[in-house]
């Protein structure tokens, strides 16, 4: 097993490794003594799988447990179903010293989440991910949140949890889109900051998403990313600075999941982000086509796309809505090179610009 320390507002550990679902009751109970009552939160594609297995080792450390079931998928990222959340939490006499599980992906951490942070004006939450994506992303850092029809995570707050458990055994079971999915976001990592882990990547892109039957390699290749999340949260744990280079390949995605109504999973829009901002840099000049050809071949490897058919302008509208917009200056995130991402500050007009290229048009990108 795998334990990163994070040393946010609150200080906690990730527990990254095989069979932390049977022991999950019991690391909730050490670390949260005094609580009586557990909300399991989960989701329908996840709860037949992992629920009994929680709720079981969670009664037998003496936790009145309680469930909330939503139906799977980001169009149930709204107040509706954290509202649901709170109605569980009333009707059964939560107190401040209870607790909220979040078993699943990220749609499932991020609503928790926010129900914990906002009910009784907070009381704790043990993230429980499932999904690739949601362990070595959502589940790490405190932001939660629910989308609008206007854009995604448009509501939120932060609320960093008691701790991650992430059992990777949980991998072994995810359909084939779901695990590709979460590989956008290791490949992020990568990209943004962390050499070696671009190398093991490479290394073993010749065997696809069969990686994830290789236990060790798997934790590892989580155990880098959290760390690599970790460091930048403990730098900055309210995305006002340095963490917004996780965000790389997200403006652009972001637009796309939302034009697509979230039909689109969350992963592969950020891989088509991720494409896009690396042809903008070649046409820009700041990235050479032999990092380019190696950046988009990692990404297509592992069977994710690098393009989309938003045009530059619908690109930037979209971004009008985006989190990261402070005033009319949108922060953009670049990779010039592997491993060092670069922060770049652009009015709307200049970002579509930048999306242009040597394009004079708005043809799909």
């Amino acid at each position: 097993m795998i334990r990163t320390a994070v040393k946010a507002s609150k200080s906690y550990e990730v527990l990254t490794g095989s069979g932390l679902l049977s022991s999950s009751g019991k690391i909730m109970r050490e670390l949260c003594p005094g609580a009586r009552k557990l909300l399991i939160v989960s989701e329908t594609r996840v709860a037949p799988l992992y629920l009994e297995k929680v709720r079981e080792s969670a009664k037998a450390q003496g936790f009145e447990v309680s469930e909330y079931i939503f139906e799977a998928g980001e169009a149930s990222k709204n107040i509706g179903s954290v509202s649901g959340m709170w109605g569980v939490c009333a009707r059964e006499g939560f107190t401040r010293t209870d607790l909220i599980a979040a078993l699943g992906g990220g749609v499932t951490g991020d609503m928790a989440g926010f129900a914990a942070a906002s009910f009784l004006r907070g009381i704790d939450v043990i993230q429980i991910p499932t999904s690739l994506l949601a362990m070595v992303d959502a589940s790490v850092g405190g932001k939660t949140g629910i989308d609008l029809p206007e854009g995604k995570n448009q509501v939120g707050a932060f609320w960093q949890p008691v701790c991650v458990i992430e059992d990777t055994d949980c991998l072994k079971t995810l359909p084939d889109g779901v695990f590709t999915e979460g590989m956008a976001e290791v490949i992020k990592y990568a990209f943004i900051m962390d050499i070696p882990l671009y190398d093991l990547l490479r290394e073993n892109a010749s065997r696809g998403i069969g990686i994830r039957d290789d236990a060790e390699l798997m934790e590892r290749i989580v155990g880098m990313c959290v760390a690599d999340k970790a460091d930048v949260i403990m730098n900055d744990e309210f995305d006002n600075g340095r963490r917004q280079i996780l965000n790389y390949g997200h403006t652009a995605g972001h637009v796309i999941e939302k034009k697509s109504d979230f039909s689109k999973p969350h992963g592969i829009c950020v891989a088509k982000g991720m494409g896009i901002m690396i042809d903008a840099c070649v046409a820009a000049g700041s990235l050479t086509e032999d990092e380019a050809s190696k950046m988009k071949s990692l990404i297509t490897a592992y069977g994710l796309p690098v393009t989309d058919d938003i045009t530059p302008e619908e690109a930037r509208e979209g971004a009008m809505n985006d989190k990261k917009k402070r005033g009319n200056t949108l922060s953009v995130i670049l990779v010039n090179k592997i491993g060092d991402a670069q922060i770049v500050k652009m009015t709307p007009d200049e970002y579509t610009s930048f999306l242009r290229g040597k394009r004079t048009d708005d043809t799909p990108l």
